[in-house]
């Protein structure tokens, strides 16, 4: 034991603690036992007591005084009238713990748990467990036959649960297995991307407050939210199913039919009543992938429905149940669609809670050779042969997927065709450095189909990203020479990892021609011009 002055705090036992003339000497009292010891001396002894038992406790602190001069008894009304009843006896140590004047630099704490009734002990260990009493438990018992009359045996338990190695080493082992889990199983590689499952991990276990997933088409965030519900599921903590929505295909009357269920006639079509996805939600989790592309309207009714687990179906005067976990996608800043008025401020708030924003493929270079080998695992299943790539075909990959070259649009969608691809065309399932040349100028040729210049002046890939970063009405009023520049600088910006690289290959001839360089400057002074910055031109804003 330490050498400061050791506290211990008790719940006076109206049964066990009882005993009236010199025969209480020879029966075991926990709370005058717990000061009979001599290798646990108690400088003070807090003996929480109801007044209605005022006797007892006056006798108790005699037989301490008399049992152990040095110990100090200070006595603590109780306040409950019920000690069976779990709130009021929580309530009432609960304030005891705000109140008193802890000292743990000075003095060491112990909360004693043999005496009061069940609920009184239960919410003291919770109490002390969430460290309102900050101190360690102690239990005791009664002496054996053999030693009747010793004040019995005592055992100390620290509630830490950090301070034991095998059940620290077990919860770190837990949380491993479920970063691995929402990681696929894929050993990635960069510290970012890690940081950030390490984090969502944490939230799945702790939280039921809606998640918000953002980052580029194919980026994972599908996968990631399946895999959430799975985590969630294996851990006990959701019984419903997992109900995906792609919100960009709701339109109209069918959007809210569809969210939230209809009654029959109530628009022309509806035939028999609807119950929503919502209602097939309950007790599960929803996720709805691109929120931002669902209407005011239906935003309205979603933030009533997550606040109220409540709404009304379409054509309905009555409201339905639904209790539902949230999981929301996009691949838009729904911060600045909330700022112009196309997203609701109150929803994007509610939603807000904990964000995530996962990173383009191009962004994590260092996880392209672990999840090639993930895709080649798949295609091994998915075509019934075992499939390799040869060493040189390997490297041959590998550099041009983390060169500039490599634009990765689609990201994970990209990768995952390009492999099913050339596993596919692999005779005998070995991958050689002619199908990735082969399959290197297929996906060069589809990025570039994605900016063949239309009659507009617009781009097939271009006119959206100037939309996406721009806004739509913005993107139209741009000269058809500036849209056409702009355009160019947004894709080299977002297929580079850092703006000085971007910078390099914007400038790559006239940089040639200058004593001194400094290409991230001009770039930046270039995005200025139309309100941009590093972060929005390259798709890494949050």
């Amino acid at each position: 034991m330490s050498s400061r002055p050791l506290v211990v705090f008790g719940i006076l036992g109206t049964s066990l603690d009882a005993g009236k003339g010199p025969a209480r000497w020879e029966k075991w009292r926990p709370t005058v036992s717990l000061c009979q010891h001599e290798d646990l001396l108690v400088s003070r002894l807090v003996l929480l007591a109801e007044p209605r038992f005022g006797d007892l406790a006056t006798q108790i602190e005699e037989d301490v005084r008399h049992a152990s001069p040095d110990t100090i008894v200070e006595r603590i009304a109780v306040t409950w009238k019920d000690a069976w009843d779990f709130e009021e006896v929580y309530a009432g140590l609960h304030d005891i713990a705000r109140a008193y004047p802890w000292k743990p630099e000075r003095e060491d704490y112990l909360i004693h748990l043999t005496t009061g009734t069940h609920v009184a002990q239960i919410c003291l260990f919770l109490l002390t467990e969430a460290r309102y009493f900050p101190g360690r438990v102690i239990q005791t018992s009664p002496p054996r036959k053999e030693t009747r009359g010793g004040p019995g045996a005592y055992t100390i338990v620290d509630l830490d649960l950090s301070r034991y190695d095998r059940i620290a080493s077990r919860f770190s082992r837990e949380r491993h297995e479920g970063q691995s889990f929402l990681k696929a199983g894929i050993d990635t590689k960069n510290a970012s991307f890690n940081r950030l499952i390490e984090r969502v991990e944490e939230v799945a276990k702790a939280s039921r407050a809606p998640m918000l997933l953002m980052g580029p088409t194919g980026a994972g965030k599908s996968q990631l939210a399946a895999r959430i519900y799975e985590l969630k599921k294996a851990r006990r903590q959701i019984q419903g199913d997992f109900v995906p929505v792609n919100c960009a295909t709701l339109r109209g009357d069918a959007a809210m039919a569809t969210l939230f269920g209809h009654k029959k006639g109530a628009y022309t079509g509806a035939v028999a009543d609807r119950p929503g996805l919502l209602r097939k939600a309950d007790g599960g989790l929803l996720f709805l992938d691109e929120i931002g592309e669902l209407g005011l309207d239906e935003q309205a009714m979603l933030l009533r429905a997550i606040e109220q687990k409540a709404f009304y179906p379409v054509g309905a005067d009555q409201e339905v149940k639904s209790d539902f976990l949230l999981i929301a996608g996009t691949n838009r800043d729904l911060g600045a669609r909330a700022a112009r008025g196309d997203f609701r401020e109150d929803l994007y708030a509610r939603i807000n809670l904990w964000t995530f924003r996962l990173p383009a493929l191009r962004e994590r270079p260092e996880d392209i050779e672990p999840n090639l080998d993930y895709e080649l695992e798949l295609a091994s299943r998915l075509l019934g042969v075992n499939v390799t790539m040869n060493r040189a075909a390997r490297e041959a990959f590998l550099d041009f997927a983390a060169s500039p070259r490599a634009l990765w649009s689609g990201n994970f969608r990209d990768l995952n065709a390009c492999v099913t691809r050339m596993a596919t065309l692999a005779h005998g399932g070995r991958i050689t450095k002619e199908n990735v040349a082969e399959e290197i100028e297929r996906l060069e040729l589809a990025w570039a189909s994605g900016r063949i210049h239309l009659p507009n002046g617009s781009s097939a890939g271009g006119g959206k990203i100037l939309a996406e970063v721009l806004g739509a009405e913005a993107s139209t009023k741009l000269d058809r020479f500036d849209r056409a520049q702009l355009e160019e600088v947004l894709r080299v910006c977002r297929a580079s990892r850092t703006l000085s690289e971007a910078g390099r290959t914007l400038f790559a001839e006239s940089r040639k021609e200058r004593t001194t360089v400094n290409d991230a400057d001009r770039l930046r002074k270039y995005l200025a011009r139309f309100g941009l910055d590093w972060q929005t031109a390259s798709g890494r804003s949050t």
